[in-house]
């Protein structure tokens, strides 16, 4: 085991619907045949975490946690769930740096049903560059516009529910 760093496995005696309470597993375990730790638990932390609250590289939870995310509510790099925070978020309500939600997107580029951020693209579109059905920003493409050079009456229309 002189080549074998960093090599953390803590799993609880508790229990809690057949999971350990806690699970912890980090590093490489060669006597396991793991190039990388695996945790399965209620809180699971790893290189791999699988749990109600999974916190890890790859994470995969009701709450996800890590550099690449799926779960309900995700948070990471890349984050895929029904709620996400993330680099790239795909969610049904998504907040990242490219967020693609079936409902909410929130982001730099931004696409969904509604689409706020840098370059928005959606039903509803808000943004810098905004192109969609009721489409608002300084440049604005779509059926119902409000842009630096052209205002809608039923762009107008709609988005002043919004004020």
């Amino acid at each position: 085991m002189g080549n074998v760093r960093n090599l953390v496995r803590m799993r609880s005696a508790t229990t809690l619907w057949g999971l350990p309470l806690v699970s912890i597993a980090l590093g490489p375990d060669p006597e396991n045949h793991e190039v990388r730790g695996h945790a399965h638990g209620v809180l699971a932390i790893g290189d791999i975490a699988t749990g109600i609250l999974a916190i890890g590289g790859l994470a995969r939870g009701v709450v996800a946690v890590g550099g690449i995310a799926r779960g309900f509510v995700a948070v990471g790099g890349v984050a895929v769930g029904i709620v996400a925070f993330g680099g790239l978020a795909v969610a049904a309500i998504a907040l990242g740096g490219m967020a693609i939600g079936l409902l909410i997107a929130v982001g730099g580029l931004a696409i969904g049903a509604i689409a706020i951020g840098g370059c928005a693209i959606g039903f509803v579109a808000v943004g810098g560059l905004a192109v969609g059905y009721y489409a608002y920003g300084d440049v604005a493409l779509g059926a119902h516009v409000i842009s630096s050079t052209f205002r809608s009456p039923k762009a107008v229309e709609f988005f002043k529910r919004f004020q």
